[in-house]
């Protein structure tokens, strides 16, 4: 239906050619499925000037991905003004390139559905949102009274949100609002056996392996599993917490982990390329996802995507995915005795790790792109 037309994705961080800079990896999944049924994708990620140097222009299949520049300073002055610099910048590519599409996707409200809409009416094509803020971001929004942003919401010709809770929020904006879940490539997650991936990351077969993932800020809440893991070993030697993923916080949660002499049980492992994600996913006999707050939470799929149960908290969208204590267990945000509790009942559990798995197979991006077609259709 779509294979004659273009479709125009604007994205606030999208992977570079080699995904060394791996932001945004959950676009670039969606795009390489959506990319089977139209004629051509243009990527568009508006930087700042200076911003990731090695973001550089490239193209594979029926896919171009352009970085356009655009002068920004993080301060209030500029920051209200990111919305019109993204628009212009964007804007002044599809000149200089003469760009055609028949459709605009744009990922985030702010900077990059702002523009979006703009460009939509510019060129007089439909423009999808998907909205892919976390809870938190997302009610900051909501309650903002900012004008651009809700001028953003009301002019789209669809929303996408990536929870169901929200929904009902943003229908007070648009009427044309969907649930569309985030997905996972079940290429990037391939399923091995416990011990194969182990012996290939060089850990013990008899330690009881928990594995966590993401950035290491605030919001993602890993403290809270550090001091939950210095109540889990009271009960259990046999642990062994490996966290992934980079971030400002590094330092003071090694310093964490000193303090509470849980260095025999806790490693920070740094940033996790895509060839040892799998080996760890499948390394680990639990995931834990201790953030206070997810729009969706991608990296559950990711873990559920090869069996691995998941501990995860109430965090406005894990509570969407584990809709089961057959798949893993939910406990409340900042709450370390709790997450330590459901740790220990989740390392001691029987799991069916085959039935985990083909319940992780309705979010593959195949099936979601589906859904996204879908909404697509409704705007002919």
């Amino acid at each position: 239906m779509f294979k004659d037309k273009t479709v125009l994705i604007l994205t606030n961080t999208f992977p570079n050619e080699d995904n060394s800079f791996h932001i945004g990896t959950f676009v670039k999944g969606q795009v390489n499925e959506l990319k089977k049924f139209f004629r051509r994708v243009i990527v568009v990620s508006p930087q700042p000037l200076g911003y990731r140097k090695e973001l550089k222009n490239y193209s594979y299949d029926n896919v171009r991905v352009y970085y356009p520049r655009f002068f920004h300073v993080p301060v209030n002055f500029f920051r209200a003004r990111l919305g019109d610099n993204a628009f212009r910048a964007v804007d002044k590519l599809i000149q200089k390139e003469q760009l055609e599409f028949d459709l605009i996707h744009a990922h985030f409200t702010w900077p990059s559905g702002y523009a979006g809409a703009k460009l939509a009416k510019e060129f007089g094509v439909p423009v999808v949102i998907t909205i892919h803020e976390n809870r938190e971001w997302f009610l900051e929004e909501y309650n903002s009274k900012n004008q651009k942003i809700h001028w953003t919401w009301k002019n789209a010709d669809a929303l996408i949100r990536v929870n169901k809770e929200d929904v009902p929020l943003l229908k007070e904006f648009n009427s044309n609002v969907f649930f569309v879940p985030n997905g996972f490539s079940p290429e990037r997650l391939r399923f091995m056996e416990k011990n194969t991936a182990r012996e290939q990351l060089g850990l013990i077969e008899d330690k009881k392996v928990i594995f966590s993932l993401g950035a290491l800020i605030e919001r993602k809440g890993f403290h809270y599993l550090i001091q939950a893991m210095s109540e889990v070993v009271k009960h259990r030697k046999d642990v062994l917490c490996f966290i992934g993923g980079s971030g400002p916080l590094r330092s003071r949660l090694q310093k964490q982990i000193n303090k509470l002499n849980l260095q025999d049980h806790v490693k920070l492992l740094g940033f996790v390329p895509d060839d040892k994600l799998a080996l760890w996913m499948n390394s680990a006999d639990i995931f834990v996802l201790p953030s206070l707050s997810e729009s969706f939470g991608v990296v559950v799929l990711e873990a559920l995507a090869v069996g691995t149960p998941v501990v995860a908290t109430i965090n406005g969208g894990s509570e969407e995915i584990i809709t089961s204590e057959d798949y893993g267990l939910l406990c409340p945000p900042a709450d370390p005795k709790c997450l330590a509790e459901k740790i220990l009942i989740a390392l001691d559990k029987e799991w069916d790790r085959e039935r985990i798995r083909k319940y992780a197979e309705q979010f593959t991006w195949k099936n979601v792109a589906k859904q996204i077609l879908g909404v697509y259709k409704c705007l002919r």
